[in-house]
Parts: structure tokens; C-alpha cells; sequence
């Protein structure tokens, strides 16, 4: 089901508000949501409810040692879900967020989120997009990866995403055409730095961030 979700951002009008209802109840009930994001339209659910990780794999036709991303409201939200957070991944959070980066965190032990089989490291982003943030805040930390089945291209608007997944995704988010570039993701759990996918954000702007 298509939902028009407008500017949730602005004074929430009563279609936004509904629409963002929809999508937290179906996100309460273990569901996959489709959801537009500052970078391409995003397939989301609640990590931390049994089965509900589980469905996204299946839905994306993904290997679960392939990792979930966590789309998060803030610095406080990235920050409870990882333990010995480096001074270079809170720098580069202080700098991109909301934005197009994805800082891979050591995971806090006993979190409790499936976000695939690798359980000692967490990517996390904070988006600058209206939606996901206006989720986040109403139910937490989402699991969250590009809509479409794994290795095919990215969908760039709602109606694509319902049409590819049909009834195996609850609800879908129409924020209009997503057609930006993937984030960028670097990995803050070693001694340095290291970038592991080059994205929106040149891999030169994150080491000027750090002084490098």
C-alpha cells in the first residue's frame, strides 16, 4: 500500500501524520516498510523484534552474513547502540549528520537488534531526510537497506517499490523520486579509519574531517 507522506518536517499536516501511523503500526507488527531517504528509497524494519530482520533478508533475498545499516535520529540514538566509540567516528558524525555517511561502530554487547550475522560491529547513519528521522524518533533505531532484491538496481520512487515487492512490504512511504547516490560507509572499529564504500561524501572530504 502506497502512502503519501508529504513534508512531515513542516507543521505535521494530518496526511503526513497518518501516513506516519501507518507505517509505525506496521513497523510495531514485525512488518517491512518502504520508506524515501536522503539517498535512494529504503526497505526498513524494527530490529529489535524477533522475526522482523529476518523478514527484511527475506524480502531483499539477502545473506544474512551480509549486514543490516541502522538508520538512527541522532548522535544519542547512534551512541546506544555501540560501546568504545572512537574520538574519529564522533568527529565525522559531528561533521556529516544528518548526511549521506554511514560510521561502522563496535557493537554494545548483549544489544539485542538482528542485524545479520556479523553481532560485533553496528553502521549507523543519520539521515537528512524528514521521514526516517520522524520515524526513528516515534520507534527507535531501523534496520534499514536500499529497496530492492539483493544486487539489483535501486528504485527511485514508491510506486516502483510496491510494484517490485507487492504485498511482502506492509507499507510504502511516497516521499517522491529518491535518485542520490548511496552513502558513504567507513569503518571506526580499528586503530584508523578505512573506507569501505565511496559514496555521496568523497572519501577526501572524511579525511580532511579528521585532519588527515
Amino acid at each position: 500500500m502506497i502512502v503519501p507522506v508529504g513534508d512531515p518536517a513542516s507543521a505535521v499536516s494530518a496526511a503526513s501524520a497518518a501516513a506516519l501511523e501507518q507505517a509505525v503500526a506496521a513497523l510495531a507488527e514485525g512488518g517491512v516498510i518502504g520508506l524515501p531517504t536522503d539517498t535512494v528509497y529504503g526497505l526498513a524494519v524494527d530490529p529489535f523484534l524477533p522475526g522482523a530482520a529476518d523478514r527484511l533478508f527475506e524480502v531483499k533475498q539477502r545473506p544474512r552474513d551480509v549486514s543490516l545499516a541502522v538508520l538512527v535520529s541522532g548522535v544519542e540514538q547512534a551512541l546506544s547502540l555501540a560501546t568504545a566509540v572512537p574520538a574519529s567516528a564522533a568527529a565525522l558524525m559531528a561533521r556529516f549528520w544528518p548526511g549521506a555517511l554511514t560510521v561502522v561502530l563496535p557493537a554494545r554487547p548483549g544489544l539485542g537488534a538482528d542485524l545479520g550475522d556479523d553481532e560485533a560491529t553496528v553502521g549507523v547513519r543519520c539521515p537528512a531526510h524528514p521521514v526516517p528521522l520522524a520515524l526513528c524518533a516515534a520507534v527507535g533505531p531501523l534496520a534499514t537497506t536500499s529497496a530492492n532484491r539483493h544486487r539489483e538496481p535501486t528504485l527511485t520512487t514508491a510506486a516502483e517499490v510496491a510494484a517490485a515487492f507487492g504485498d511482502e512490504v506492509a507499507v510504502v512511504l511516497d516521499g517522491g523520486t529518491c535518485t542520490g547516490s548511496p552513502s558513504t560507509v567507513v569503518d571506526c572499529t580499528g586503530v584508523e579509519p578505512k573506507l569501505l564504500r565511496e559514496g555521496r561524501v568523497p572519501w577526501t572530504e572524511v579525511l580532511a574531517a579528521l585532519g588527515r
